[in-house]
């Protein structure tokens, strides 16, 4: 189905016309229809797991989709997935419908403009995670924040309006700044191409000075580190978390945060990876010091629904780890971590709405002995919990197990052990807070009298936690499902970062970058570089880089006579850290091909790569 994806976009955009030829008074209809929507949406979804050939770039061939919008400025809607993006499409499809079922009894004023408000909340969302054109990016990225922004005010609790308030402020402040970048970039590619081009294949051929390169890179990971959110740009989550209906935050924690993991790895680490490179520690430590943050702020909560949104900024600090970590196995137990947390937190806040639907409290001292009372729900919220504190045998396990392996051998992080280390004591962490709520809200005597005559979860309540029990146990028993499908993309996007990083590397020790240099106008350039640096010494006669200052690497000026020494980068010693296993350089025992350089994607504008040759990726 070539239009594949554009149809998984526009169903759930055109289908709130259809809910107003429901009339108002047949809420039944309503909630039938919009669910039955999201459900066609789903299926459809599934189509995207059949086997497709890959173009050059690693994505699926089958369902590229390409058309000019606005070819004056350069616009065309482009989409497209590959093995990264793939999954958090199913994710998003699969919880839509879960979250609008879970919300049919919650949710009894203006249903309709509810359920039209998720259903264009999800168009949005697909369309960001398979736009590949930037300004189509943006587009979706603006848009889903006004339906999330009206769920919040409109449906949340008592403070919701200065929750939706603060969750659009923060978020509009990090837009705002990658769309300057985005212009930015349009622009350069004008300057060195002569039209103007949001392709994001096309941007990502750009080479920028250093100091350009590093604000760029600032102005989007700041959009996406708030949506993420990263430590200390967090304090909006615990509010709207809080303030949310349940489908609300289910949607919120599962899919929308992974929007900032997501863009940071597709967008800041492959439009600015050396950039991204030499940011690696900072984002790593700022990730370690979630993690920790994250778990001891919600170990002090009395909040059920505050611990697990706190429990968040812990979870999301592992990805953002292992993207920083720069290795396939660490990046691979990224992705995985975003699936894991949208179907372990999604599947916590569905457990914390169903108990507050019938107590409406969420404090832990208002419950205790509820195994006895609703023993169903209590063993699904074991599963659960077993899951978010990464028991072996479940999904949480696996994320977070090659996360902290990959970023163990990781070259690019400095003192990589002592931050696993402390990235580990956050998983002992959430062991004790979360089995410390578990503890006080399930065991010991039935204390209130209002528990005693609470009733077990419902058909329809099992109905919405039996396919995200059924993922727990099958990606933790078999995740290789999973990793075998995004295995390619991943190699594909780590050797090319890779190659990248140490080209510009070479580049800016050998007599810096021009403004308007790119690889189209670059034909022959690397190797005048590496002959140039063999004229000063700077590289071998064999062509492999001698130890350099870090700083003078990166084009600044040598220090003072007398100042103290600055870190020394060896290239290819990063060389031999960064690429994945099996590529030149790697070492020998590695069984996986050598990932290539990709040729460029039909119409994006740009020549091939100096040496890349035809070939796409392995």
């Amino acid at each position: 189905m070539r239009h594949l994806l554009t149809l998984l976009i526009a169903i759930p955009a055109l289908a709130p016309i259809g809910l107003w030829l429901v009339p108002r008074r047949l809420v039944r209809a309503q909630q039938a229809y919009a669910f039955v929507v999201a459900l066609l949406v789903f299926g459809l979804s599934l189509l995207l797991l059949r086997q497709s050939p890959l173009d050059a770039h690693g994505f699926l061939a089958r369902f590229n989709e390409r058309a000019d919008w606005v070819p004056s400025a350069g616009i065309a809607y482009s989409v497209g997935v590959d093995g990264i993006s793939i999954f958090l499409v199913l994710l998003t499809t699969l919880l839509t419908p879960i979250a609008l079922l879970s919300s049919f009894r919650a949710v009894t004023e203006r249903v309709r403009e509810y359920l039209a408000s998720f259903l264009l909340l999800e168009a949005a969302m697909l369309g960001a995670f398979v736009a590949l054109d930037m300004f189509l990016f943006f587009l979706f990225w603006e848009v889903m924040l006004v339906p999330m922004f009206v769920i919040i005010g409109v449906w949340g609790g008592p403070r919701r309006v200065y929750a939706a308030v603060k969750f659009f402020l923060f978020t509009m402040v990090g837009s705002a700044l990658m769309l300057v970048a985005i212009l930015y970039l349009a622009w350069q590619h004008s300057v060195v191409h002569g039209f103007w081009s949001f392709d994001y294949f096309a941007l990502r051929d750009l080479l920028l000075p250093y100091r350009t390169e590093m604000l760029l890179f600032a102005a989007f990971t700041l959009s996406f580190a708030i949506k993420v959110p990263m430590f200390p740009l967090h304090t909006w989550l615990p509010d709207a978390h809080v303030e949310a209906p349940t489908a609300g935050s289910v949607i919120l924690a599962a899919i929308l945060l992974k929007m900032g993991t997501y863009g940071f790895l597709r967008f800041s680490m492959g439009l600015f990876p050396y950039a991204s490179f030499r940011a690696g520690p900072t984002i790593a430590v700022l990730a370690v010091v979630g993690i920790l943050y994250g778990a001891l702020v919600a170990w002090k909560q009395t909040d059920v629904k505050k611990l697990v949104a706190y429990s968040s900024v812990s979870h999301l600090g592992f990805v953002m780890l292992g993207l920083a970590a720069a290795e396939p196995r660490a990046m691979a137990g990224a992705i995985l971590q975003m699936i894991n947390h949208g179907i372990s937190t999604g599947a916590l806040f569905l457990l914390v709405g169903v108990i507050y639907e019938r107590r409406h409290t969420r404090r832990m001292e208002e419950f205790g002995g509820l195994a006895t009372v609703m023993p169903m729900y209590a063993a699904l919220f074991l599963v659960v919990t077993l899951s978010s504190i990464g028991l072996p045998g479940t999904n949480g396990f696996v994320g977070e197990f090659y996360v902290l392996l990959g970023s163990f051998q990781s070259e690019v992080l400095p003192r990589a052990h002592w931050l696993v280390m402390a990235a580990a004591l956050g998983v002992v962490l959430g062991a004790v807070y979360m089995l410390g709520m578990y503890l006080k809200v399930f065991f010991g005597p039935v204390r209130n009298p209002k528990n005693e005559g609470l009733r077990d979860v419902t058909a329809r309540e099992i109905l919405c936690f039996a396919p995200l029990v059924l993922l727990i146990f099958g990606i933790g028993l078999l995740p290789g499902w999973l990793t075998r499908r995004m295995e390619h993309s991943v190699r594909v996007a780590c050797a090319d970062y890779v190659d990248r990083v140490i080209e510009m590397d070479d580049l800016r020790r050998a007599g810096g970058l021009d403004e308007t240099q790119s690889r189209r106008l670059r034909t022959g350039r690397l190797a005048e570089a590496i002959e140039a640096g063999q004229a000063i010494g700077l590289i071998g006669p064999d062509g492999a880089g001698q130890p350099v200052p870090a700083a003078e690497a990166a084009g600044e000026p040598a220090p003072a006579p007398g100042a103290p020494p600055r870190p020394i980068v060896n290239v290819d010693k990063i060389s031999q850290g960064l690429r994945p296993v099996g590529a030149p350089g790697a070492g020998a025992g590695s069984p996986t091909p050598t990932p290539t350089n990709a040729a460029p994607r039909p119409g994006s504008g740009q020549a091939p790569r100096p040496g890349s040759g035809q070939g796409g990726a392995p």
